[in-house]
């Protein structure tokens, strides 16, 4: 992007703003933190450089709370409503890992996650790895434990999940990573809300 995403205006809003807003709808034991490089409050990454893994190791070590619903900056299209829906799947499967797919695409940093996993990813970070997936999914003893869903199939399954954005579900994964990416996503903002 060249410059700090977290700050890119998009309908009157930075994106952080986006993003802490949809994570405060939630009802969470705690206040939404951001993981990450900023003074103001910014929980400080553990392993500095390792990248968005590196981030989620930070986030799981200073939360006191079991579950933890990860939401990046750059992905403002997002609906609120599923980040409800999927800490609820979490809750319900309890499953240490509970991460979408969108068009067969993981998404593990749009996820919500058991803070058990915590030594895994650090150890993970130890070793070198810094690859997301891999880091994750590493905390994971049998396939069973790791909760990884088709968003497509079951928004196919549960039409209500449509409901949440006017936007078709593949545009709720819109990620910001370019200037370009920006292009048309202040009015699918502002449309969806």
């Amino acid at each position: 992007m060249g410059r700090d995403k977290r700050s890119l205006r998009v309908a009157g809003r930075s994106l952080l703003e986006i993003a802490l807003d949809k994570l405060r709808a939630l009802p969470l034991a705690a206040a939404p933190r951001m993981v990450g490089g900023d003074p103001r409050g910014a929980v400080a990454d553990l392993h500095p450089g390792c990248g968005p893994l590196s981030g989620i190791e930070a986030a799981l070590a200073a939360s006191a709370e079991p579950l933890n619903v990860f939401l990046p900056v750059d992905m403002p299209l997002l609906p609120a409503n599923f980040l409800l829906w999927m800490l609820h799947r979490a809750q319900i499967t309890g499953a240490p890992i509970t991460l979408p797919k969108i068009g067969g695409d993981p998404q593990p940093l749009c996820a919500v996650y058991q803070k058990s996993i915590l030594p895994a990813i650090t150890a993970s970070l130890l070793a070198g790895n810094y690859k997301v997936m891999p880091g994750v999914c590493s905390a994971v003893l049998q396939p069973q434990d790791l909760d990884v869903f088709d968003i497509e199939s079951v928004a196919a399954a549960d039409p209500d999940i449509l409901s949440y954005s006017f936007l078709p579900v593949y545009r709720w994964f819109h990620n910001c990573n370019r200037p370009e990416d920006m292009e048309g996503v202040e009015n699918a903002l502002v449309f969806s809300q």
